[in-house]
């Protein structure tokens, strides 16, 4: 079993968000490109969504499937990759302080990804998750980020504004 985990440096909620958007799947699951909503609303329960996986010239189209859904504390999925069968992939949320422990389990279920299952396929599972879930959590930190310099930004009405002729607006 690959597990693995990383703390983001955002809150649990914060991380939640970009995992219940199934339209952003492919934006931090590794070897992924452009995911759709398939049936169902996702996160929710049986709700899948339609992604593909380029290999060179080469085009695959896989889905992934809801299997169980604790909003904002767990999403366990099934990955149906064609002839290499399945996998269950659990992500798990903890509060960790101000910040967010994600835990990562990966197994395969049926077909030749059962099968061919050994301890090099672990390693290369291993560094798919280190990488994705470094991709997560740059996505999160950098969204956070953005926020916080964009309240920054905002203008902030002043005392003239409100009729006390102190002054106009300030940044």
């Amino acid at each position: 079993m690959a597990v693995r985990h990383r703390l983001i440096r955002v809150s649990p909620s914060a991380v939640w968000a970009v995992l219940a958007d199934g339209s952003r799947y492919a934006e931090w699951v590794v070897g992924t490109s452009r995911s759709r909503p398939v049936h169902g609303q996702w996160p929710q329960r049986d709700a899948a969504i339609r992604y593909e996986v380029r290999l060179g010239p080469a085009q695959l189209v896989n889905e992934t499937v809801v299997r169980h859904c604790e909003e904002g504390v767990r999403l366990e999925l099934e990955a149906h990759a064609g002839a290499l069968g399945t996998a269950r992939i659990a992500i798990e949320l903890r509060p960790w302080g101000e910040y967010c422990l994600v835990i990562v389990d990966e197994h395969p279920l049926r077909g030749a990804g059962g099968r061919l299952h050994n301890v090099g396929f672990e390693v290369l599972i291993q560094l798919r998750h280190r990488a994705m879930l470094a991709r997560l959590a740059r996505l999160c930190e950098s969204e956070a980020r953005d926020s916080r310099d964009a309240a920054q930004r905002e203008p902030v009405m002043s005392a003239v504004s409100r009729g006390d002729g102190a002054g106009a607006y300030s940044a």
